[in-house]
């Protein structure tokens, strides 16, 4: 009798647009496991029930996004180290007792590709104050940064965040604005897109071009489209710029290997990435 695929996938609303599906079932293939990727678009009060059937299901393990990062967390049997610091997930594991062990990759993937496109910031800028914008500051707050400015609309939000970063790295100068303009865009070398704001059409763009300059790299942690308007903008200034697709690629690699206890195929799941990025 031969056992079913395990099943993997991403869990959040929307999720139709993620190329991680495309990502992962090309390493399952080029490993040869006998697994397959799948997308989980629930609302929140489905959420519950989908975490207290994941053994039923045959779930062995599954990624967070929008907007379950911070709600998953206390469901969580086991913690990685990190993981109450950053305060949000991205990467569940399920043992086969069926506890939870939880982790943060999105933080480790975002400074992978950093150091890949060469930029080493010492001031930031975030727009979001959410679960992704939680990871990037405290990747940024590894990289001791001297100065990191964090923008949400919900003001709340960003106090609060801003208050735990505090607590974590006490060598960055943090401060929370109310306005996009108090960013200080001027004296920044980063700004990074940490809110859902560009995935769609009829989204604004958040930043004025006049407030672009030469020594800012712009990153939009959007994916799809590839080129939102915030990049759109920043292409228009003469500005270095990037769209998530690298963080995304190095986050799913450090999140199959902790689903599968294997190395991953790199290179191959980049290819399937791009493959994926031609046909939106």
């Amino acid at each position: 009798m031969t056992s079913k695929p395990k099943l993997y996938g991403l869990v959040g609303f929307p999720v139709k647009h993620s190329l991680s599906p495309c990502m992962h079932n090309a390493a399952f293939k080029a490993l040869k496991i006998k697994a397959k990727y799948k997308l989980f678009e629930l609302q929140v009060e489905q959420l519950e029930g989908f975490l207290n059937n994941l053994k039923k299901n045959n779930i062995a393990g599954f990624n967070v996004t929008i907007p379950y990062k911070e709600k998953v967390l206390p469901c969580l049997d086991i913690k990685a180290p990190g993981l109450r610091e950053i305060g949000a997930v991205n990467t569940v594991v399920v043992a086969k007792d069926g506890k939870l062990k939880g982790f943060n990759t999105d933080f480790s993937g975002f400074r992978r590709h950093l150091k890949e496109l060469n930029v080493s910031p010492r001031k930031a800028a975030i727009i979001g104050a959410g679960g992704a914008a939680k990871a990037v500051c405290f990747a940024l707050g590894k990289s001791n940064v001297e100065e990191l400015c964090i923008y949400d609309i919900d003001v709340y939000k960003s106090l609060c965040l801003v208050s735990q970063l505090k607590d974590v790295f006490g060598q960055t100068k943090f401060a929370a604005v109310a306005r996009i303009e108090e960013l200080n865009l001027g004296g920044k070398d980063l700004l990074v897109n940490a809110s859902p704001v560009g995935m769609r059409t009829l989204d604004p763009c958040l930043i004025d071009g006049t407030l672009l300059h030469k020594r800012l790299f712009v990153y939009d942690l959007i994916y799809n489209p590839t080129e939102t308007k915030l990049l759109a903008t920043a292409k228009k200034a003469g500005i270095r710029f990037s769209n998530g697709l690298g963080m995304l690629l190095y986050q799913g690699v450090i999140c199959f290997e902790h689903f599968t206890g294997k190395k991953a195929p790199v290179e191959i799941m980049r290819t399937a990435l791009e493959k994926g990025v031609k046909k939106l």
